[in-house]
């Protein structure tokens, strides 16, 4: 179902039932998978490859050429999951050097005026309120979920289950489970635990992480003297979240919040 004002180059692949609003367009190179809707006005740009049932809503800009000044020629992309949302005017960037793309996985909802920049690596099931943005490089894992207007450092690191609080300022990783908040004085202020909740999380692993948390913001210990208390608990380090929490923190480079 392609409407008669769409434009859709040469080249271009098309799934099984997919469909093409009024005016949008599509690139020769773009490959979009079975039952994806892209609503009038929408454009999916350059080399970008998209799995089964997304949604693409009016003047969203999906795949467009990366704004990094590095860029220097080469093909580059987007590699989008399965059934992702990309609401009004949101943005997602390619790739910036030749071989490399922007990657989305499964179950994302992207609200409008959102920006996800180049060389971005997105997990599952994200949440991203309206004018969120990623700088480049960043790195995403599962069930995350952003308030309005958060913007992320190029580089940082959001782990598992973190929510990042409304108008936050992020220049530092996000540990897994919890929510951060701040302008200024960014910290993760408590275990994200209604989300944990949902997710089935059972009541002695939140217990855990909650522990985990007092720890490490608010036993006036540097996260050295922290995890080494957290890892000398035995109860504490056997549990499962508890060690990829550990991880998460030991293995920033920028060092988190």
């Amino acid at each position: 179902m392609i409407h008669p004002t769409a434009i859709v180059e040469p080249g271009a692949q098309l799934g099984e039932n997919v469909e093409i609003g009024a005016y949008a367009y599509i690139s020769g190179e773009a490959v979009i998978g079975a039952g994806t809707v892209i609503h009038h006005h929408a454009c999916v740009e350059g080399y970008t490859i998209m799995g089964e049932n997304n949604e693409v809503f009016p003047f969203a800009v999906i795949g467009g050429k990366t704004q990094d000044l590095k860029h220097d020629g080469g093909r580059i992309g987007t590699k989008i999951g399965d059934r992702n949302v990309f609401r009004e005017y949101v943005t997602v960037h390619s790739g910036t050097k030749d071989g490399e793309f922007t990657t989305l996985g499964n179950d994302n909802n992207i609200l409008a005026y959102s920006h996800v920049a180049h060389d971005c690596i997105i997990g599952n099931h994200l949440v991203m309120s309206s004018q969120a943005a990623f700088a480049g490089h960043v790195v995403c894992g599962d069930y995350v979920n952003f308030g309005w207007g958060t913007g992320i450092h190029q580089f940082c690191r959001i782990g598992d289950y973190a929510m990042l609080a409304a108008c936050s300022r992020i220049t530092q990783d996000v540990p897994p489970y919890m929510i951060v908040e701040g302008t200024e004085n960014v910290s993760a202020k408590m275990v994200n635990m209604v989300a944990l909740q949902r997710r089935g999380f059972p009541a002695e692993d939140i217990k855990a992480l909650r522990l985990a948390h007092r720890i490490i913001y608010h036993q006036n210990l540097n996260r050295t003297q922290a995890i080494e208390k957290i890892l000398e608990d035995p109860e504490l380090s056997a549990n499962p979240h508890i060690q990829k929490l550990v991880e998460f923190y030991r293995t920033s480079k920028r060092g988190c919040h």
